[in-house]
């Protein structure tokens, strides 16, 4: 009986893998010691609470994507350092409560963390939110530089996910350790193939993403 059901919980494993669409990876599989904290499967974001579509801590992006991040992971662990992962492929129904939590102006559980000196109603205008996003093509990636050692993020100035100039990739109201923190994550993950978001000194898309135009809205699990 032990053996059967150990049949059965690898079929069901290998079926669940089976489920993303062609040309996406859970990319643990490809990188298993990277460091992975989903926030939108918590309630440490901006909206105060898990996101739709996020189901586990399980990170999926395109397979171009997931060796592109193997390389800059493998460079960085030769200056004992890593990578840690926010967020990669998000889907279409997590924007879609991003726009509807947006809309309720009087929901600012957390406007102190992560907005303080904007107002909600100016987040769209911004740029900060849209009804769109990279992330659902599943080349779009959130992440930090973290010390080997220690697993502790580099200081980067502000914290992920702040909305406001602070998180500018070019702000310069910081210190030197931590524009050279910025310039390390630029400099790797530009050298791999990625382009940078200005206002988001952790968002990147890989060049050239093999869905440019596509739009998932699988859940995360």
């Amino acid at each position: 009986m032990k053996y059967i059901l150990l049949v059965l919980m690898s079929f069901v494993c290998i079926n669940a893998l089976a489920q993303l669409p062609d040309g996406f990876a859970y990319v643990k599989t490809v990188i298993p010691d990277l460091d992975v904290e989903l926030r939108y499967n918590t309630s440490n974001n901006f909206v105060g609470k898990r996101i739709d579509g996020y189901r586990s801590n399980t990170l999926i992006l395109t397979k171009e994507t997931a060796l592109a991040l193997k390389k800059i992971h493998e460079e960085l662990q030769n200056k004992n350092l890593c990578l840690k992962v926010y967020d990669g492929y998000r889907p279409q129904q997590a924007v879609n409560h991003f726009m509807r939590w947006a809309k309720d102006l009087n929901d600012t559980v957390n406007k102190k963390i992560f907005y303080p000196d904007i107002e909600k109603k100016n987040l769209f205008i911004e740029e900060y939110i849209a009804t769109r996003s990279g992330h659902s093509r599943g080349s779009t990636v959130d992440l930090t530089i973290i010390d080997g050692n220690t697993g502790k993020p580099l200081d980067m100035g502000s914290a992920y996910d702040f909305f406001g100039e602070a998180s500018w990739v070019d702000y310069q109201n910081i210190t030197d350790k931590q524009k050279q923190n910025r310039q390390l994550l630029q400099t790797m993950m530009l050298k791999y193939g990625f382009r940078n978001y200005p206002k988001e000194w952790w968002h990147f898309t890989l060049r050239w993403e093999p869905f440019p135009e596509t739009y998932y809205d699988f859940p995360i699990e």
